[in-house]
């Protein structure tokens, strides 16, 4: 209401009351008419209010700027990784799989093959890429706010991209830990993070982890890797043009990779040359020296997509899961540290090609593998699953089930001496046919009376089955796997003689357990498992475990140290060291097997073909081939002497035994060497195979020092080729034999075979054909 109105208002209002009172009122509103005319005055007299001066608004936006940079800044920190996590090494998606002596095996993903230290860099190599990526690399804290400027006026000036604002450091950030979307909010990230790498790590640290991250095209990642590749020379033979073309590649690998565009490298090479001769790094002689120098490319395949050991690092992949979740092996960037001893699988590799080469060839059989461990830690030093990885992927050694033969009769004689019984304890070997089951002995004879020492040395299937019956199916099974084996082992009376399936690892690792006086260690391959940061997420710990008592494990070694001296594994033995094992061999020779150990390795060896096809082997081509291997691991290894057998007398057992009670049970009275049966279930074959080829090995075809030589055998009665005088000219195989054959020269006589009709323990009447040959006698 305008103050001319009120007044109208006041005055109407005052003509309506008493006269006595009007000029009382009138003179009221005056008065606040003057007040209203003063503050009137004094609002239209005064400057501009605050909230309209420039000041206020500037304050305001000052403030509010900060604020709102304190929320980005807050809200962009709590997306980064942490300190610790600033420690990463490697990328993302990426699996590096080590030796035990830190070589690599194997690599995937976007993997540096070659981590160089930053003085195993050319001071040219890292000028070079300062030079040419940053050039301010030394001055700044993470940011160039002037570079940036710089690169974008050059950019203007040329009208295209010629120079990059992007620092070293933020490079390294986007590398380890973003993505490559172009967006506003990644950015801010990397120059984030770029701060917080340059306050936690120094100059050299992080130019040494750029230049073994960052991507230089055809493969390479880092320098090491772009050396080899573009030029097939480590980094410390890169001359300085050489040095200028590999800086040069950062900013865009494809678009000037001197394979594919050798004219645009080389002139971002000159550039790169350029701007060390602008920075005073080299001279101008030096620069046009060097600008002048053809490029000459000479290309090899990236050093990461070389992959050594291959069986052995895919079967550490699946191990993988067992160790560590699901969620850790996605995200990546791990690094297997491995037990795998790069010297034990060389010899290993050299003994499966050397046998397949030669007795592969004509004895029918195709497939080799053989693994080695250490019992005492449970470690895997050498595997070598099969011939030819690339063609065939199949891991014979962890993914094959296959019959183990005789070698299974370790783990029953090992639970017959567990419940007390003595290695001299004798069984009448001779025909026998128990609930319809009629086991045989390969070299269809029988040998009468025998001990179970002898009996397990010529490893023969009627006393073996005979003791299992009188220890019982449970006992048996249970110290199986106790000492290692994990597939299913069903109670029947094939048992004894290796019917159940197994693989190579389970039966080589229960063998172990013999050389640890019964002590148990889980077979594994993978010592470490380290994330991006390096740090350990996993260790093996895995403890032994009493699987077998000390004393009757020092029986069975000694009773297989027997095997190796006088019985099947003669082809195994080694120069001034005790070596304990068993061959074995399948029906129609199908499986050929050994596997044997020292105190401080033990290793198995498999020979067949994968379609299950019989060959024309024996059990002595895999105890030659594991002492190939094992003359080369143990070079430089102390000689260690197994455990004494302990004293039988008075000897208590540490199982009880649960005999058997077959329904039926036929005894044949006929014990006659002249008896023949069909075929054998565990080391069988039929009589036409018998006849075909026998063979010896003599190592290099020339006799030992030491006059003695080695002959291959497999499980067979020798005095089987002494009978027939006309087969002395035939090639006629061995298998589990008694003793190991002579010289085919010798084969027709008698006197060079033991008699395999001889009562009590079997033994021979007279020296046998390597203490004829050997001075002194023959060890137990």
């Amino acid at each position: 209401m305008s103050p001319g109105n009120q007044y109208k208002n006041e005055e109407s209002t005052a003509e309506s009351l008493p006269p006595t009172k009007v000029g009382k009122v009138r003179q009221l509103f005056g008065q606040m008419g003057n007040v209203s005319s003063g503050i009137v005055t004094i609002f239209t007299s005064r400057e501009k209010p605050f909230y309209r001066r420039f000041w206020f608004w500037a304050m305001l936006t000052v403030g509010s700027g900060v604020v709102a940079a304190k929320y980005v800044i807050t809200s962009i920190d709590k997306t980064l990784p942490d300190k610790s996590e600033l420690q990463a090494f490697v990328r993302e998606q990426t699996l590096t799989i080590k030796a035990a002596d830190g070589n690599i095996l194997q690599q995937q993903g976007e993997a540096t093959r070659e981590q160089l230290k930053i003085q195993q860099i050319p001071d040219k190599l890292k000028k070079a890429f300062i030079a040419s990526e940053d050039r301010r690399f030394t001055e700044h804290n993470g940011v160039d706010l002037q570079g940036i400027a710089r690169a974008g006026l050059n950019n203007l000036r040329s009208r295209n991209v010629v120079e990059g604002g992007s620092t070293i450091t933020q490079q390294l950030a986007r590398i380890l830990f973003l993505k490559q979307e172009k967006t506003i909010w990644r950015k801010l990230k990397e120059v984030r993070l770029a701060q917080k790498i340059e306050a936690e790590f120094t100059k050299d640290q992080i130019l040494e982890r750029y230049l073994n991250l960052v991507y230089l095209g055809s493969g390479a990642y880092g320098v090491g890797d772009a050396a080899w590749v573009y030029f097939s020379k480590p980094v410390d033979q890169l001359t300085l043009a050489e040095a200028a073309t590999i800086a040069g590649l950062a900013p865009a690998p494809s678009l000037y990779s001197p394979e594919q565009n050798p004219a645009a490298a080389k002139q971002r090479r000159n550039l790169v040359l350029q701007r060390m001769r602008e920075d005073k790094i080299i001279t101008a002689a030096e620069s046009q020296a060097a600008a002048q120098e053809a490029l000459i490319v000479k290309s090899s395949l990236p050093k990461r997509l070389q992959v050594e050991s291959p069986y052995f690092t895919s079967y550490v992949q699946q191990e993988l899961p067992k160790y560590v979740s699901a969620d850790v092996l996605a995200v990546g960037g791990l690094t297997v540290e491995t037990s795998l001893d790069s010297n034990w699988q060389k010899a290993a590799e050299a003994a499966v090609t050397k046998v397949l080469r030669n007795q592969g060839r004509w004895e029918n059989f195709k497939q080799a593998a053989l693994v080695a461990i250490d019992p005492r830690s449970g470690e895997i030093k050498a595997m070598v699953g099969g011939k030819d990885f690339g063609k065939n992927q199949f891991n014979r050694v962890t993914q094959a089930k296959r019959q183990p033969g005789s070698t299974f009769k370790g783990f029953v004689y090992a639970t017959a001496i567990a419940t007390g019984k003595s290695p001299y304890d004798t069984y009448l070997d001779a025909p026998l046919i128990v609930d319809g089951y009629e086991p045989k002995n390969y070299s269809e004879k029988f040998r009468g009376l025998m001990n179970m020492r002898d009996a397990l040395t010529r490893s023969v299937n009627i006393v073996a089955l005979k003791v299992l019956l009188d220890v019982g199916f449970a006992p048996t099974i249970k110290l199986a796997h106790d000492m290692g084996i994990k597939s299913e082992l069903k109670p029947n009376y094939s048992l004894a003689l290796g019917s159940n399936e197994v693989n190579l690892l389970e039966l080589t690792s229960a063998y172990g357990s013999f050389a640890t006086q019964g002590l148990h260690v889980e077979p594994h391959g993978i010592r470490r498992i380290l994330n991006r940061q390096g740090q350990v997420i996993w260790s093996a710990d895995f403890k032994s475990q009493r699987a077998l008592d000390a004393d009757s494990a020092a029986i069975m070694t000694w009773m297989l140290r027997n095997v190796v001296v006088e019985g099947t594994g003669a082809a195994a033995q080694l120069d001034n060291r005790p070596v304990a094992g068993k061959t074995g061999t399948s029906d129609e020779a199908r499986d050929l097997w050994f596997i044997g150990y020292v105190p401080q390795a033990v290793a198995g060896v498999w020979l067949g073909n994968d379609d299950n096809r019989a060959t024309y082997g024996s059990s002595g081509s895999a105890a030659y081939t594991w002492r190939e291997f094992m003359a080369k691991a143990i070079e430089g290894m102390a000689v260690e002497k197994f455990p004494a057998r302990p004293k039988l007398d008075g000897r208590k057992g540490t199982l009880k035994a649960q005999p058997i009670k077959p329904k039926k049970v036929l005894n044949s009275s006929s014990s006659s060497n002249d008896e023949v049966n069909s075929s054998d279930a565990d080391d069988s074959g039929s009589s036409r195979r018998r006849r075909r080829r026998s063979y010896q090995q003599q190592e290099n075809n020339t006799e030992a020092p030491r006059r003695r030589r080695r002959f291959r055998t497999v499980e067979n009665d020798s005095s089987a080729s002494a009978t027939e005088p006309s087969r002395s000219r035939r090639k006629s195989r061995q298998v589990e034999s008694e003793s190991p054959t002579p010289p085919r020269s010798r084969r027709s006589s008698p006197s060079t075979s033991n008699s395999s009709g001889s009562s009590g323990s079997g033994s021979a009447s007279s020296p046998n054909w390597r203490d004829r040959l050997k001075p002194g006698s023959s060890s137990q």
